[in-house]
């Protein structure tokens, strides 16, 4: 098992979020330190503004140059990373213990005046001086002076430097601990826009899939209906069938099987398709159609309203010898929209409830597949007919 990740699908952290994050370490770093030296009133404020800006701004330079090296383990394991946080912090918080002597040499003299040896460097974390480095004690004889204050000042030197950059170690450990932590933010924001998109791509499948089981219904209804015209020589109405299926299917090819289209539009869609089923049953079949205008654009899944408009077809119209009217209608409930399909044939039907109940299940999964849980499709008999209503949330074009 791997415990690398491809570098290509690891987000890096913005680099405004590393200069805003390095800026606020600097930043935290230079007022403490400042509020530390006007708490232990050591004096000399002003003129040690100069020199902590100094290292203030080579800290920043260092940082941004370790965030550079500390980049390229973003896809590795959290372990490695880990060390290479640890080994990679030495050198610079070193480089950083030494600037701080080299800045801050200029004020020893002027402080070694004013300052105990107790006084100076009593915190390690903020220390900004270098010790004075005097050896005055350390040897007993004369002659050795010189040989043990030289070894006295280098072993000072050396240990103010473990010191200080013991301190800044700890500082830039910190700003790493930061850094992967958002490198870690950034790789869970991209794992739910993965899992996000991966849903909105079976969706769509989904919905594609759906809608394509009501084409090929409609066009077998179709063919049948268009080769009974001709059988019985009636090719007037069967060129003109033809021509209604040409529109017909040109206007619903043209959208997206996943897409919403307006309402205005599923509606002139069904009615074409009546207009096909007129010519099979020009005496047996009326249409009414109930659209406000103020629903005209609202949006809903193209042709979701085809199944029930084929089952009112099938199963009422053809189902009896009587003129049967098929109602199509909108209104809006409580900022819902509620499309309805009516009736007013024979109700429930005795045979074929099988290809009836396809029909329903397959508006109910497109509709789920879009909406979720937030659809209602409720469909049975009623008074004097047969009754399906759609209800979903009201969203208009735009």
């Amino acid at each position: 098992m791997t415990t690398n990740s491809d570098p290509q699908t690891v987000p890096g952290v913005p680099l405004r979020t590393v200069i805003l994050s390095v800026m606020g370490l600097w930043a935290t770093y230079f007022l403490l330190a400042t509020l530390r030296w006007g708490v232990m009133d050591y004096g000399y404020s002003i003129e040690m503004l100069a020199p902590r800006t100094a290292v203030t701004v080579v800290g920043i330079f260092v940082t941004l140059v370790l965030w550079l090296l500390l980049r390229l383990f973003d896809a590795r394991a959290i372990w490695i990373k880990a060390i290479a946080a640890i080994l990679l912090s030495m050198p610079a918080a070193i480089l950083l213990a030494q600037t701080n002597m080299m800045v801050f040499s200029g004020m020893q003299e002027t402080l070694n005046n004013n300052l105990s040896v107790g006084e100076r460097g009593s915190d390690g974390l903020f220390t900004e001086l270098p010790g004075d480095g005097n050896a005055k004690d350390s040897a007993a004889d004369p002659s050795d002076a010189g040989i043990e204050g030289a070894k006295a000042d280098e072993a000072a030197y050396l240990e103010r430097i473990a010191l200080l950059a013991f301190s800044h170690y700890f500082l830039m450990l910190a700003w790493c601990s930061l850094y992967f932590a958002l490198v870690a933010v950034g790789q869970v924001r991209l794992a739910e826009r993965r899992e996000q998109q991966f849903r909105n791509a079976a969706k769509a499948a989904e919905l594609r899939s759906l809608r394509y089981q009501v084409n090929p219904h409609f066009l077998f209804n179709t063919l049948n209906s268009l080769s009974a015209l001709v059988l019985t020589n009636k090719p007037a109405r069967a060129e003109q069938m033809i021509q209604t299926i040409s529109n017909f299917y040109r206007r619903s090819l043209a959208d997206d099987p996943t897409g919403d289209v307006a309402l205005e539009q599923e509606f002139d869609l069904q009615r074409l398709y009546l207009d096909i089923e007129t010519v099979r049953f020009p005496e047996r079949l009326r249409c009414v159609f109930d659209l406000p205008e103020d629903l005209a654009e609202a949006r809903v899944p193209g042709m979701i309203l085809q199944p029930l408009v084929e089952n009112s077809v099938k199963y009422a119209v053809s189902a009896v010898n009587r003129p049967v009217t098929i109602t199509i209608s909108a209104r809006e409930e409580f900022d819902r929209l509620v499309i309805t399909v009516s009736d007013d044939g024979p109700g429930t039907p005795t045979g074929g409830e099988h290809g009836f109940g396809i029909g329903l299940a397959n508006v109910r999964d497109r509709l789920e597949a879009r909406f979720g849980n937030d659809v209602v499709l409720a469909s049975g008999s009623v008074p004097g007919g047969y009754k399906s209503e759609i209800r979903i949330p009201l969203t208009r074009n735009g």
